[in-house]
């Protein structure tokens, strides 16, 4: 377990930013600050976030620049009216609330019925959000099963989604 020191909230403005070379690409906004001296660690720290007042759950990282990173979803974009190029005000702080996913009783009972259950839990969170969003964005209740049997299949044979 990572021992982070907690700062406490950490305001600042920043501009939203985004590869315009590479297609498709991500926006984010760069931490200002020094991660290792606010946090204690070098690497990932999980956060939640204010941008311009949307709620945002994620991690600071860094992605190999000079600066640790986070995204500001399309979602959240859309919802605060900016774009890349834009300034929006944050609000960072330390994520110390447990990581879960909560899977439809479906899935949860499908992973039950194969014995699957204990070992999906015991996956990371994000491996385990891959699955629930899978699952969830399946638009057919066809799709949604096959997935769910896929789902306990594939966490029987240690194999992960992506």
């Amino acid at each position: 377990m990572v021992d982070y020191r907690d700062p406490g909230p950490v305001e600042f403005d920043a501009e939203i930013l985004r590869n315009t070379d590479v297609a498709n690409s991500s926006a984010w906004v760069a931490f200002p600050y020094s991660v290792p001296e606010l946090f204690g660690v070098k690497g990932r720290v999980p956060i939640t976030a204010e941008i311009d007042g949307e709620p945002y759950r994620g991690s600071l990282a860094n992605m190999g620049g000079p600066a640790h990173i986070f995204p500001v979803l399309r979602e959240i974009r859309e919802r605060i009216g900016k774009e890349p190029g834009e300034t929006v005000h944050v609000t960072v702080r330390l994520d110390t609330a447990p990581r879960t996913v909560a899977l439809g009783p479906d899935a949860r009972d499908a992973l039950i019925a194969a014995g699957q259950s204990d070992a999906f839990d015991s996956l990371s969170y994000s491996h385990q959000r891959e699955y629930q969003q899978w699952i969830d964005a399946a638009k057919r209740p066809e799709t949604r099963a096959s997935r769910i049997t896929k789902t306990a299949e594939m966490v029987a044979e240690g194999r992960r989604l992506k």
